[in-house]
């Protein structure tokens, strides 16, 4: 137990801002894999990952052979994989670092109130709309063709947009931030025919995207003059206008990341409590393994004898010394929770029917975990005593 737990003791403060930095960057990868569509990538390779120290723990050399090819362009595979979700991350820390100086040179409306106030608008009016507000998970993979927009979010480009004589009126226009990102977008179509029931294209485009990604898409139907509110795979048809300044307000806020800390520390620790704690005890358990872990250390054990290949038609009579004590070397994580019965030193007596009774014992003796090295042995020889088996006399 001391071995098990010294480590712990001997934590330095620099160990400490070492585990807190790397808890926070992997409870940022885990809400990212959750949030976005790399959950099940993630989680196949981890299983690869599994069945490669499978592989390595059952000397299954081949098969380790070639997912050791595989890891070892890992970082290219989670490049190609990944590209869309990275560059989303460095534009995010881009606009994160930038993004104060970018507010207070350009101050704008706010984009909920010009939303919620078009939107209204377009409902009494009876004008079709098909408004995207991107989530956390990009979205252009799921999306085709449009029009580069780049332009401020207001009012009057809105409704020029929409304008029944607008050629771009019958896609969908994105809205990234207080911008207007690209119009005339095709969206994937739902197959939900339950919640479409009664409903439009526009409708199906709407929950399409909302299926795919954490998207938030409103509709304006021509037809009924409703607001719908496609989220997280379900349709909603607000019964008044004033149910969408709600909807839209928390999502807007939602993507702000200075939001989050308005609890003070407090509520920074609080929220999702159970990922961060899990984050925290996987991280710790990796410092333990890998720092720690990794210094080298010796350790002495008394390692039991045991005699194979005794020559047909001997047995043995006696074994001196039945155990010796042999020091091993190797890293500290090798001795955490090591297995004793892992060790033994095997004797082969085939030569012990020539006369042979003393055996020199050396490293290729020694049965150990494979991370462990022979640094000593004491004694270095074992005495075999073997004789011939007693015959036993056939029954009739």
């Amino acid at each position: 137990m001391s071995a098990l737990f010294g480590p712990l003791r001997d934590i330095r403060p620099t160990d400490v801002v070492d585990i807190l930095l790397v808890t926070a960057l992997v409870y940022t990868a885990t809400v990212w894999i959750r949030r976005t569509q790399a959950a099940l990538v993630a989680a196949g390779i981890l299983i690869l990952g599994a069945v490669y120290v499978a592989a390595r723990a059952l000397g299954l050399q081949l098969l380790a052979w070639i997912f050791q090819g595989f890891f070892a362009i890992f970082l290219i595979i989670i490049v190609v994989v990944f590209q869309e979700e990275l560059r989303q991350i460095f534009e995010r820390i881009a606009v994160w670092s930038l993004g104060r100086r970018r507010r207070a040179a350009t101050p704008a409306a706010d984009p909920a109130d010009v939303l919620v106030q078009c939107l209204s608008d377009f409902a009494r009016d009876r004008i079709g709309a098909l408004v995207v507000l991107p989530g956390r998970q990009p979205i252009n993979r799921h999306v085709d063709g449009g029009i580069d927009l780049n332009g401020r979010l207001s009012a009057p480009m809105l409704k020029s947009i929409f304008d029944p004589h607008s050629p771009g009126h019958d896609g969908a226009v994105i809205v990234e931030g207080d911008h207007i990102s690209r119009f005339a977008t095709h969206l994937p179509l739902s197959s939900d025919f339950r919640q479409l029931a009664g409903v439009g294209t526009r409708h199906s485009a709407a929950l399409g995207l909302a299926e795919l990604t954490d998207a938030l898409c409103l509709v304006v139907s021509e037809e009924r003059g409703r607001i719908s509110a496609a989220q997280d795979g379900h349709l909603r048809t607000l019964a008044d206008p004033h149910e969408l300044v709600p909807i839209v307000r928390r999502f807007v806020d939602a993507q702000r990341p200075q939001a989050r800390l308005r609890g003070g520390w407090r509520g920074l620790v609080r929220e999702h409590w159970v990922e961060k704690l899990g984050s925290f005890v996987a991280v710790v358990a990796l410092w333990y393994l890998f720092v720690p872990g990794s210094r080298p250390t010796q350790a002495s054990f008394e390692v039991p004898v045991y005699v194979t290949n005794v020559p047909a038609g001997y047995e043995i009579e006696e074994v001196k010394p039945t155990s010796i004590e042999a020091t091993f070397s190797g890293p500290a994580r090798a001795f955490y929770l090591v297995d004793r019965n892992g060790f033994a030193v095997n004797v082969d007596a085939t030569l012990a029917r020539f006369g042979r009774r003393s055996f020199d014992l050396t490293e290729g003796n020694v049965r150990r975990p494979r991370d462990l090295n022979v640094v000593d042995i004491h004694p270095t020889q074992v005495r075999v005593a073997v004789r011939k088996a007693a015959m036993r006399e056939a029954k009739p």
